[in-house]
């Protein structure tokens, strides 16, 4: 039988090369445009007569598109393990940031609290100092006691007590209070009055020199003057009195009066 004059090897089939390249244009056009069959197509109808390459075009259009999507899939996957590793990241800086803020808002806190603690214990204290009393002389004794006879008193008696104290010793206010005398006191000569806070008063007596002036506040243990010898005195020594009022003749026992604001004498 004759089957025409067409010459042997001149309609082969096409190559597996050349189909997967159709199957890559194919599939570049589905990715353009979401048709694989109108772009592809005319790769796929090169010869219409073979089948066989027709049905591998086909494969291999399906085996890229798969490889594609797999691609695509991995592509995707990658992106999603960044975007988590970015919001893990950025959650980790928030937490850190949050735990340093409270950290800080701690310190503070307690940085107030100690501050606050040292205050008040100050305070403390300091009130505590100015309630308490002290002697009108550092390491001395009384050497005339209260009531004592004599002439040497115009009333017949000792108003006060007297400390020893060579001329020139400092002389302390026993507590808080103001000054409401200060200068010259006639037979007392130079002397200071204090007013303290419980209504009481105390006279200093016979000093040298007063650091003090009238309306001044002072502090228990502030020096207010130097002991000596002035006005009615047989020598140096220092003349305390407590008294109920600023006035001469008010006086009370003044050694009572320290024990009972707790000095030891």
């Amino acid at each position: 039988m004759a089957f025409g004059s067409r010459a042997a090897g001149k309609h082969r089939g096409s190559s597996r090369l050349s189909r997967k390249t159709a199957g890559y244009a194919g599939i570049a056009a589905l990715a353009t445009t979401g048709v694989v069959g109108s772009l592809a197509a005319p790769a796929f109808a090169a010869d219409s007569s073979d089948n066989h390459s027709a049905s591998d075009n086909a494969l291999g259009a399906v085996v890229v598109a798969e490889d594609l999507a797999g691609d695509i899939q991995d592509q995707a996957a990658s992106q999603q393990r960044a975007a988590e590793h970015a919001a893990a990241k950025a959650q980790a800086e928030a937490d850190a940031k949050q735990r340093a803020a409270e950290a800080k808002r701690l310190a503070e806190a307690k940085a107030k609290a100690e501050r606050e603690a040292a205050e008040r214990a100050a305070r403390e204290e300091e009130r505590k100092r100015l309630n308490t009393f002290v002697s009108p002389l550092d390491s001395s004794y009384v050497s005339t006691q209260y009531k004592a006879g004599g002439g040497m008193w115009s009333s017949g008696s000792h108003t006060g007590i007297d400390f020893q104290a060579p001329s020139g010793t400092s002389v302390h206010s026993v507590g808080v209070g103001v000054v409401v005398e200060a200068g010259w006191g006639g037979a007392y000569g130079n002397n200071v009055v204090i007013k303290h806070n419980d209504g009481t008063y105390t006279q200093y007596g016979h000093m040298s020199s007063l650091s003090v002036s009238v309306g001044q506040q002072v502090t228990p243990g502030q020096q207010i003057g130097l002991s000596g010898s002035t006005g009615n005195s047989s020598g140096p020594h220092l003349h305390f009195e407590a008294r109920t009022g600023a006035d001469y003749g008010s006086d009370i026992d003044p050694i009572a009066y320290l024990r009972s604001h707790g000095v030891s004498l």
